[in-house]
């Protein structure tokens, strides 16, 4: 038997690759200069969060951009290159294991977004940013596009700039502490990552011990400690 088609329209139709429609509109309403906002690093156990604020040249737009998790590390580098060489403006910045420990993961990430926005050389008149939020504390308005990173080309832009920048981060990382391999893994949990921390431990302003696996053993100890008083 047939599966009923739903009569419930999607939120949005996702194009198959970024386009420039969400730019062209705004700047039919007279907001240019206008930034595309993204992060990389939301998920790792270790590393900072790093956004990126990204103003594209309407007439110098590189072939390729798309969301940087669909692409190879080879076509972000080179789309980096390119990106840098064409676009009217670029700005990164981060907040750091430490910092996302203090005020949790989403509101360092936000954070970092406008931080990046706040260092662009031109001053935009609008953002669009991936994700559900707007970054409080820009100083124009902006809009929130979900998957925002597969939708506008702006955003992709920021998106592959982002996690460039985090992963050179993250490989100076491991060469400076060389058991853990976070040229290899970025941060994430993998079973290198892990074996590495039970081993060795967490590193101080690397591993964010806000996260699991951190906090449920540090809540374990405490647990423990009690125990012991009480008996």
């Amino acid at each position: 038997m047939a599966r009923p088609s739903s009569d419930s329209p999607p939120l949005f139709d996702l194009a198959i690759k970024p386009d420039f429609s969400f730019e062209r509109k705004a700047m039919k309403r007279g907001l240019w200069p206008l930034a595309g906002l993204d992060e990389a690093g939301r998920g790792p156990l270790a590393g900072p969060v790093v956004a990126a604020a990204v103003i594209l040249d309407p007439d110098r737009i590189p072939d390729g951009l798309d969301d940087s998790k669909r692409l190879s590390a080879e076509a972000r580098e080179a789309l980096f290159g390119l990106i840098l060489g064409s676009a009217l403006g670029v700005s990164v910045a981060s907040v750091s294991a430490a910092g996302i420990d203090r005020i949790n993961i989403l509101r360092a990430s936000l954070e970092a977004m406008r931080r990046a926005f706040c260092g662009l050389p031109v001053k935009p008149l609008h953002a669009l940013v991936d994700g559900r939020d707007v970054p409080p504390g820009l100083p124009c308005g902006a809009e929130a596009l979900v998957k925002g990173d597969q939708r506008s080309q702006s955003i992709a832009a920021a998106s592959i700039v982002a996690k460039v920048v985090r992963d050179r981060m993250m490989e100076n990382c491991g060469r400076t502490h060389m058991h853990y391999g976070f040229e290899s893994h970025m941060g994430y949990a993998t079973v290198r990552h892990r074996t590495a921390i039970e081993r060795h431990g967490a590193l101080p302003r690397i591993h964010r011990t806000s996260f699991a696996p951190f906090r449920l053993e540090a809540e374990v100890s405490v647990e423990l400690l009690n125990l012991d008083a009480a008996e």
